[in-house]
């Protein structure tokens, strides 16, 4: 019994030394844009919603979140004690800097994210909807993920080739997986062209990501589709 201890302690220290190990091989800056980006991915729900529940239902959950989430991140910037509290619970430390501060108010990407959604849910079809939240999702992702990993040749600011290649190939790929409820053609390569350009210049658009994204998606699939 104690041998089948001592080896149980004996692993478990392996395993902790191996996991340090990686973990000092990983900057600190790409751990917590990994934390961020599964926060990111944790949100295909909605998209899910949207295909399975009617549209009203959609609309219903989409709305009592936003509202939600943007009078905790007010009350959060005013720094109303319940809101300050349901801020650190629930975002902890998956936001940026900048939307942290407390010299203005700077609405999350939880905002910008739950909006896309109820302007997608309203303006265009159900398959329509769910591939322009799956692609801002899923792409956004890959993008940030590899250009921090590999992305060595800059094409615009801190924007890497790598990172823009790896948002248009996954967008392809998202719209392909989607063939069964939305035909893919010609149209939904336009579409992801689109949305790299969106997603390479979003500081000229002065519009976050979350919502340019999906609705030039979903802009070009409904006029062009």
């Amino acid at each position: 019994m104690s041998r089948l201890i001592k080896n149980k302690e004996k692993i478990v220290e392996k395993m902790n030394e191996y996991r340090a190990n990686i973990e000092a091989s990983v900057p600190k800056s790409y751990r917590q844009e990994m934390y961020r980006k599964t926060i990111h991915l944790s949100s295909l729900w909605i998209p899910t919603l949207i295909y399975f529940a009617s549209g009203w239902v959609s609309l219903l959950v989409f709305s009592a979140l936003l509202t939600g989430d943007v009078l905790i991140e007010y009350g959060n910037f005013r720094r109303w004690k319940w809101a300050r509290i349901s801020f650190s619970i629930i975002f902890g430390k998956s936001l940026r800097s900048a939307e942290r501060s407390h010299l203005h108010f700077v609405p999350s990407g939880g905002v910008y994210v739950l909006s896309s959604a109820l302007m997608c849910t309203l303006f265009f079809a159900k398959p329509v909807a769910v591939i322009a939240l799956t692609v801002m999702l899923v792409s956004d992702t890959m993008a940030a993920l590899v250009g921090k990993a590999v992305g060595e040749r800059k094409i615009y600011k801190q924007k890497s080739l790598e990172g823009t290649n790896a948002f248009f190939l996954s967008a392809l790929i998202v719209n392909m997986l989607f063939e069964p409820i939305y035909h893919f053609t010609y149209v939904s390569v336009i579409a992801c062209a689109v949305a790299t350009v969106v997603e390479l210049y979003e500081d000229r658009l002065e519009l976050d990501d979350n919502l340019a994204i999906p609705l030039s998606v979903g802009a070009v699939l409904t006029l062009l589709g």
